[in-house]
């Protein structure tokens, strides 16, 4: 019976090629994003499956609550907290800290390597499986200059033979080689080149004697396997009991501006899950995408897919007056009604199969386009085709052929054998508002959607990149320094005529980057965070801040101590209503500032520059203050160069980074490019948007295609007819197109206001400097798909009119 159902049905699609190549095509595109996301989706869910206790692994988050501001959540905690648990909480087996920066560069005889890891116990290989190839994971780090190399690093470092034993130099400390591993998977959100015995910074040192306390969390990273058949919300009652104490410890008083409560997030959703804030110190990268951009794109695909579903049902319906003698014969001879609906749906899942090679092909071809597309999705996915992505990919062609075949399917089996036979139609979808007309303003409902939210997004991009942001970018080039000293450096750049000024600043500003502290103005007030940025007395200028009143730094000072000084911006003044928020009466002003390296230090207000963006465009202005760059701070050089041969500058800025660091690849990028660096995420999700845009668009257009060319034929006598009383082919086009432009019409009146509203209440309200949607962009993909359809219903009219209305009319 299957074998003569797929007979028939190849028969059916054989006699109608068009639409079986419409509805082929159409699934092709769909499902081609379809397999993308299977294999995206399939990669992520990859992510530390690895581990042979993956289930039970836990990362301890801190969440902290500062007074005036919403809570923060970080990935990171103390030291303390790794002990505490250890010591106190009964449903944990294993505790395991990583602390963030054991890297720099191993000196081994007259060559210099980079290295990257982290700094951990040996109870980690209890966690994690990290299988280790030479020595004992039981006891491996535990002494203090102790190392386990990944295998790719022992060998980088020492060529073929065992590295055990050996001993590598960073920053004038020798570490003792007492472990190997396998190199660590690509789907681990953990990578590193080395791991270093945390007792070690007991002995040098490392960040003075307060490292351990509970307040320093910005730095470790704390995870936890926990007991079989642990009771969880048990363990976060006990983790929010030792935050309460450990708080009252630090301030019992209960008057700190900051209390810091924990948190377990499961393994399997660090990857993906909620986005976590990051310190500044923080140097590690965790493999991220957030579950609400997760949810979008599967939104998106599945929108793809429903509209190449409609394509097929739309034209499946549409053809339904054809087939009804062959479902009478049917029913005559004897089949019932589930057999109908058997051969329909195999029908549809054949078209479905056949759309899946295609697909295939299309999968390979977009596969390099997408991990392309930003430079985080190179580390995040891979996309590898594997026996097991294999055979998702036809589980989710015969899904998408049952979507797309169960409509017809379902109303063809109803048919009446008497009333087929008549060709008569027992289903009422066929009226003016028919279900298949129901579809088609659903499908281009969409598509408006796509193509509008396209051009919307594009526009308010680029108005992003091109915003004001109240200091100059224009040929500023900014060069991480990584811990060179600056000056040697800086001498070089004075001596290339192209390089006009040069200033430094710990980070770039307007890109996301933040550097802050505490600050208040009056005793009895409390602190507020203020942004910082330490900078020299050549920023300003340099970047072409506007001075309100004061001037530019007095002193110079060279260590941290000697800082006394700050420029401020209006913000500042009006957060905490310094001198009536009057520029000229704040200069001379004192306030006192805190930060990681400082307490309650006294600072003069010798500047007020005009309000700028410190931080990206979708926050609001905050207060910020310059403070004078002193060595212990990271350093950016930045250079203001003359536009022309910018390439040929570049290379001898490059020429003269060699002659100062020649171990470490020259870093810079000119500021423009990080302004539109750090819009990254939204630019892809613009480009998704729009790929898919085109997609909905093509797909929507061939279903349009195959609705006219149907709609021709059954009015070709009626063509013929009105030409023959004189009807111009105007006048035709216009005949075959109000049905369609009438749809259409529908679809933009549901689709624009929807478009409109979701930018206006849900995504620009996050840019408060945003430009009001004008009304080309609402009506630009309006006026595209019209034109589309114009074109098609135009060349079909004109093709029906050109045929001589004597051989169409002879039959009557």
């Amino acid at each position: 019976m299957i074998g003569n159902y797929i007979k028939t049905s190849g028969r059916s699609l054989m006699r109608n090629k068009l639409f079986s190549f419409i509805n082929i095509i159409g699934l092709a595109i769909s499902m081609s994003v379809g397999l993308l996301l299977i294999s995206f989706l399939m990669d992520l869910n990859s992510y530390d499956q690895f581990h042979e206790n993956a289930d039970r692994i836990y990362r301890v988050t801190n969440l902290e609550s500062l007074k005036g501001e919403p809570e923060i959540k970080y990935p990171t905690t103390s030291l303390k907290t790794g002990k505490i648990l250890r010591e106190q909480v009964s449903g944990i087996e294993k505790v395991g800290i990583l602390r963030d920066d054991f890297s720099g560069d191993v000196l081994l005889g007259n060559n210099s390597f980079p290295i990257k890891g982290f700094w951990a116990e040996s109870s980690l290989f209890d966690i994690f499986t990290f299988p280790m190839l030479e020595g004992n994971p039981a006891t491996a780090l535990d002494h203090p200059y102790s190392v386990v190399l990944t295998e790719s690093a022992a060998n980088k470092f020492f060529g073929i033979g065992s590295a055990m034993g050996k001993a590598i130099n960073l920053d004038s400390v020798d570490y003792q080689v007492t472990g190997i591993i396998k190199d660590i998977p690509f789907f681990s959100h953990l990578k590193f080149e080395a791991l270093a015995s945390l007792s070690t910074l007991e002995q040098i040192g490392v960040d003075g004697p307060d490292f351990e306390n509970w307040t320093d969390s910005y730095s470790n990273f704390v995870f936890v396997l926990l007991k079989e058949n642990a009771d969880k919300r048990l363990l976060d009652s006990e983790l929010q009991t030792i935050a309460d104490h450990e708080n009252q410890l630090v301030d019992p008083n209960g008057n700190s501006v900051r209390d810091i409560h924990l948190e377990l997030l499961p393994m399997n959703e660090i990857v993906v899950g909620e986005d976590l804030a990051r310190s500044e110190g923080l140097h590690y990268q965790v493999p991220h995408i957030s579950t609400a951009v997760l949810w979008f794109l599967v939104s998106l695909a599945i929108l793809v897919i429903a509209s190449s579903c409609f394509n097929y049902t739309n034209l499946s319906l549409a053809r339904a007056m054809r087939r009804f003698k062959e479902i009478g014969l049917r029913k005559t001879i004897g089949a019932n009604k589930s057999q109908v609906w058997q051969q329909f749906l195999i029908e549809a899942v054949m078209i479905s199969l056949s759309a899946l090679f295609l697909s295939l092909i299309l999968f390979l071809i977009l596969k390099p386009q997408l991990i392309n597309m930003a430079p985080g999705l190179q580390t995040l996915i891979k996309l590898d085709l594997s026996p097991k992505v294999f055979i998702l990919f036809v589980g989710f062609a015969l899904l998408v052929g049952v979507i797309a075949g169960v409509v017809p399917a379902l109303i063809f089996s109803k048919v009446n054998a008497i009333d087929a036979l008549k060709n008569v139609s027992p289903v009422k979808v066929f009226n003016p508002m028919s279900f298949r007309k129901t579809l088609m303003v659903i499908q281009y409902t969409f598509t408006l959607i796509f193509i509008t939210t396209t051009v919307i997004g594009y526009v308010q991009y680029k108005n992003i990149l091109e915003f004001d942001l109240g200091f100059t970018t224009e040929n500023i080039l900014n060069i991480n320094m990584q811990g060179n000293k600056p000056e040697s450096f800086m001498e070089e750049m004075r001596a290339i005529p192209e390089v006009v000024e040069l200033s430094k600043s710990t980070i770039v500003t307007s890109i996301g980057n933040a550097w802050g502290g505490y600050m208040k103005y009056s005793s009895g007030e409390d602190s507020a965070l203020v942004m910082t940025n330490p900078v020299d007395e050549n920023y300003l200028n340099l970047h072409q801040y506007e001075l309100l009143a004061g001037g530019n730094f007095k002193m110079y000072p060279v260590d941290p101590g000697s800082v006394r000084e700050i420029i401020v911006n209006q913000e500042l003044l009006r957060r905490f209503q310094i001198a009536g928020n009057n520029p000229e009466q704040a200069i001379g002003e004192v306030v006192t500032f805190s930060n990681h390296a400082w307490q309650d230090r006294e600072m003069t207000i010798v500047g007020v520059i005009r309000d700028f963006h410190y931080g990206k465009i979708d926050n609001q202005i905050e207060p910020v203050a310059f403070m004078f760059w002193t060595p212990e701070n990271p350093l950016m050089i930045n250079a203001k160069i003359l536009p022309g041969d910018i390439q040929g500058t570049l290379g001898r800025i490059k020429e003269a980074w060699n002659k100062v660091d020649p171990s470490h690849p020259f870093q810079a990028s000119f500021y423009k490019d990080a302004i539109e660096q750090a819009y990254s995420e939204l630019s892809v999700m613009i480009k998704i948007i729009g790929f898919l845009s085109i997609l909905a668009i093509s797909i929507a257009s061939m279903g349009l295609f195959g609705m006219v060319v149907y709609t021709t034929e059954t009015k070709v006598k009626e063509v013929g007819i009105r030409k023959v009383m004189g009807a111009s082919s105007l006048n035709l086009i216009f005949l075959l197109a109000k049905d369609f432009i009438w749809l259409l019409s529908v679809s933009a009146f549901v689709a624009l206001p929807l478009t409109y509203l979701f930018f206006e209440r849900y995504i620009l309200t996050n840019f408060p400097y945003h430009e009001p949607v004008r009304l080309f962009e609402l009506f630009a993909g309006l006026i595209a798909v019209i034109l589309i359809a114009f074109l098609m219903i135009g060349s079909q009219t004109i093709k029906a009119s050109q045929t001589n209305p004597a051989k169409v009319l002879k039959s009557e």
